[in-house]
């Protein structure tokens, strides 16, 4: 296992234990996060959604499925579970079990992430959480 892995593998370990400070400790200071509303966030802006994200599925469970690196990117696929517990994206807390499957990208100086690339299934979750129908 790299280094970067290992950093990552920290960092899904302070999620899961839902210390918010100890995760943030993945970013450098100046990073740029991609696939976030608005596009891009800044490390702060990353600090204040994952606090939403933490507050809205309290106990919220990060898996990563498949771990792949080649040279400064780690690139991951990875499954969120949890209840919602608290608002998210101004829908009330329901208490109903999500299940969140997404991809992202770490794009690594030395072992902190400079930038990220995210692609997640929000409108899943919304749908789980019944803020909208299902298709069809």
């Amino acid at each position: 296992m790299t280094e970067q892995q290992e950093a990552v593998g920290k960092a899904v370990a302070a999620f899961n234990a839902g210390d918010l400070d100890s995760y943030m400790e993945l970013y450098d200071p100046s990073v740029t996060l991609h696939g976030y509303a608005p596009e891009p966030i800044d490390f702060k802006g990353a600090k204040g959604f994952y606090s939403m994200l933490m507050a809205a599925f309290p106990g919220a469970q990060l898996e990563g499925n498949d771990v792949l690196q080649d040279g400064d990117k780690v690139v991951v696929r990875f499954t969120l579970t949890g209840k919602h517990g608290g608002d998210f994206l101004g829908v009330p807390a329901t208490g109903k079990p999500i299940e969140l499957n997404g991809i992202t990208i770490f794009h690594f100086k030395g072992n902190k992430v400079a930038e990220r690339w995210q692609s997640a299934d929000i409108l899943g979750v919304m749908v789980q959480i019944g803020a909208i129908p299902p298709p069809g």
